[in-house]
């Protein structure tokens, strides 16, 4: 079990000012529920974030697992504390997730060797 889990109902990949961000979201409010990837598009390090910036920290992502639910993102223990001591959060992904194939295939790509099938 997660120590943090999210519904997600969308998924997006937007490319904006030199920066690529993949994100999946229970919803469109802004108190829903989210989780966010950001990367220079020309490569280097992974910003994560969940629900709030404050929750987030360059670097912090030590693997992602997948499975037929969705994936499961493993915090490195030296940035926990950036994200309340929380170790690991898992993104549950339906069939009614919008444009979480996209979503998951960009991620894939920016994660490389990080992300364990």
């Amino acid at each position: 079990m997660a120590d943090v889990t999210l519904r997600a109902a969308y998924g997006s990949v937007v490319e904006e000012d030199g920066f690529l961000f993949i994100g999946f979201a229970e919803g469109e409010d802004a108190d829903e529920g989210y989780v966010l990837f950001r990367q220079p598009v020309e490569g280097g390090p992974i910003w994560f974030e969940v629900s709030d910036e404050t929750f987030g920290a360059e670097a912090a992502i030590e693997t992602v697992t997948s499975d037929p639910q969705g994936f499961k993102v493993v915090i490195a223990p030296k940035v926990r504390a950036a994200f309340g001591f929380a170790a690991t959060v898992a993104v549950l992904i339906g069939p009614d997730c919008e444009d979480a194939d996209g979503a998951l295939m960009a991620l894939r790509a920016m994660l490389g060797p990080l992300w364990c099938e």
